[in-house]
């Protein structure tokens, strides 16, 4: 079994409650506007790091992680691309390639609206975990925690951060 932590948009802010509500996952995925390399180099440093670049990223965080991370967790297939829409309204990249990477779990972010549903066209679970950053629209600061055992998915959390502006 693997415990995940999962986070977007941190736009280069780092709230210090992620060590407290990912202490005990086993890897931390970050699905993109990272914002800075001080935000990696912490993650990295409390567990280990599966990330994709965002639009906001620059060339270093662009050159340390792909456009698209497509791996095996125990017996699941994971695509984590930056920006995919989400079902019934992915972009036309995502709807090209989905076929192609036929993954069990989707996960994007970008929009920072938290979303964790069925696409039952494509048999996956998609997810968003919304914005773990200050920067942006959104009004609560989120985060998504669960694990994967096997072919199951389990144990889905949503995590509050607090509001936007409690930095």
């Amino acid at each position: 079994m693997k415990r995940i932590g999962l986070l977007s948009d941190t736009h280069s802010y780092f709230d210090e409650k992620i060590y407290d509500y990912f202490r005990e996952v086993d890897e931390i995925w970050h699905a993109g506007d990272i914002g800075s390399m001080q935000v990696v180099e912490k993650l990295e440093a409390f567990k280990p790091l599966r990330a994709v670049y965002g639009n906001i990223d620059n060339a270093t965080i662009r050159a340390s992680f792909p456009l698209n991370n497509i791996f095996m967790c125990e017996e699941v297939k994971i695509w984590i691309t930056h920006i995919g829409g989400y079902p019934g309204r992915y972009n036309s990249r995502v709807r090209e390639e989905m076929p192609i990477h036929n993954p069990d779990i989707f996960i994007t972010g970008h929009s920072h609206i938290l979303k964790i549903m069925p696409d039952r066209k494509n048999d996956l679970l998609h997810i968003n975990p919304g914005a773990a950053g200050i920067s942006g629209f959104h009004k609560v600061k989120t985060m998504v925690r669960f694990a994967i055992d096997g072919k199951k998915i389990e144990a889905m959390e949503v995590i509050e951060l607090g509001k936007r502006g409690d930095g």
